[in-house]
């Protein structure tokens, strides 16, 4: 079978037994997203997961659909058919997934939003080296600091093109995420999303300059009250250069709370 566009089967077996085996799924419900032809799938059922595999191509859905109907029929295998970045995931524990390299930013998010235990997830190399960089070094930017607030991430194997097919014109990297807490308090999760996508929306301007250029996300009198509110030295810096905690003193400060103060930027 051809692959869909954007779609690479990853068809080297050892990968698959080492993607399947880095987290414990027996017994879990498991998301995997972009089954494909099944290898994954399959290797996610031999040991004991409950398998939930959206799959976009109708055409995959039918082959797949006729590989597995005894695990369907049994309930160890429940398709659904759509887009991973619009059709409502059913109950899951832990994801296992190969994502499409178009979507992997908006899947990504999602998936935080949605809350799991850990995932297990397989991303073009330089897409999840943008996940590690960390913030206040070169290479960072939105997907950086939205990950790193909400999750740990861990390289786990690298996979060269010859391990697709068809081969990609890029190597991947498999990634374990690890959800937790904010590592500082955070007033309103949703304001905080829309202070990080602004100040990066205009990452070459100094964070004063780039919250008044934020006027789609935020009134007018809310970022001049913002600004009075922060640090001169903070208001002069780059978005590239702010650590996760004054992001977070940014978001509360537009959200209207005045307290978490900063240590002095040594």
């Amino acid at each position: 079978m051809s692959a869909p566009r954007d779609q690479h089967f990853l068809v080297d077996q050892r990968a698959v037994e080492k993607i399947a085996g880095f987290v414990d799924v027996s017994g879990r419900r498991v998301l995997e997203i972009g089954p494909g032809e099944g290898v994954l799938t399959r290797a996610l059922l031999d040991r004991g997961a409950t398998v939930v595999a959206v799959e976009v191509d109708p055409a995959l859905v039918e082959e797949l659909e006729f590989l597995f109907a005894d695990e369907i029929a049994e309930g160890c295998l429940q398709l659904v058919p759509g887009d991973a970045t619009k059709v409502d995931f059913p109950p899951f524990d832990i994801v296992v997934a190969n994502l499409p390299y178009s979507a992997s930013s908006k899947i990504t998010f999602r998936l935080l939003e949605s809350g799991f235990e850990v995932a297990v997830l397989m991303y073009q190399k330089e897409f999840a080296r943008r996940m590690i960089a960390r913030p206040g070094k070169p290479g960072v930017g939105r997907l950086s600091v939205m990950v790193q607030t909400y999750a740990s991430v861990k390289p786990l194997l690298e996979l060269s093109p010859n391990s697709f097919r068809p081969k990609p014109q890029v190597r991947s990297w498999v990634v374990r995420i690890t959800p937790h807490e904010p590592p500082y308090p955070l007033a309103d999760r949703g304001v905080y999303a829309d202070v990080v996508r602004v100040l990066f929306s205009y990452r070459r301007k100094t964070v004063r300059k780039a919250l008044r250029s934020g006027k789609d996300a935020f009134a007018p009198e809310a970022i001049e009250r913002a600004i009075a509110g922060l640090p001169d030295d903070l208001l002069q810096l780059r978005p590239e250069d702010l650590s996760l905690e004054e992001f977070a003193l940014i978001a509360n400060r537009m959200s209207g709370c005045l307290h978490d103060e900063l240590p002095a930027r040594g």
